[in-house]
């Protein structure tokens, strides 16, 4: 498994996207449930499993996550079993675009069958500008996210490798590299 992490804005989700084109007969990317509204164009079953509250927590319940967690209050996300076990039939490697919290529990779970990456993002400055461009999120969501980055940024130590996503083309080919070292080291 191949996890990506980063405070929300860093790029993680454009440089998984990026390794998905770049292998997509190795890789296969594992879609996330979570209770949060849908924004903007997002659709149930390609960017997110969207569930209630009340549907998540049964699901919690009946142990069909391997990892999840409320992230913001009333607001869960979390890697479902059954995902993984689909991607795993198919004899592919799983990619997740995960939060750090999150990230880190599969790397403990899965240890050196899993390559826990962590997106940085060149400084928090940045990071905000990027939020506010997105237009997606309140200026309370924002500030919300921007203050949980500064906590996670302190994490970047407990991944496997971290890369820098400053210039694009430069974090994609690094992204490339560390993806196809380790899928080359697992076969």
């Amino acid at each position: 498994m191949i996890i990506f992490s980063a405070p929300s804005g860093s790029g993680k989700t454009t440089l998984v996207r990026h390794i998905l084109k770049t292998f997509p007969d190795q890789i296969e990317f594992s879609i996330s449930a979570t209770s949060r509204p849908k924004r903007g164009v997002e659709e149930n079953g390609k960017d997110y499993h969207y569930l209630s509250v009340e549907e998540f927590k049964q699901k919690v319940a009946n142990n069909e996550f391997l990892e999840w967690e409320e992230v913001y209050a009333g607001t869960h996300y979390g890697t479902l079993k059954s995902e993984v076990e689909k991607i795993w039939a198919k004899g592919k490697a799983v990619i997740f675009d995960i939060d750090v919290e999150g990230g880190l529990n599969l790397k403990n779970q899965f240890k050196s069958d899993a390559l826990a990456v962590f997106v940085m993002p060149p400084s928090i400055k940045i990071l905000e500008e990027r939020l506010h461009s997105r237009s997606t999120d309140s200026k309370e969501s924002i500030a919300r996210r921007v203050e949980k980055a500064e906590k996670e940024l302190k994490t970047a130590e407990l991944f496997d490798v971290f890369i820098l996503n400053e210039h694009l083309p430069v974090a994609c080919a690094k992204a490339e590299e560390i993806v196809k070292e380790f899928l080359d080291c697992n076969k």
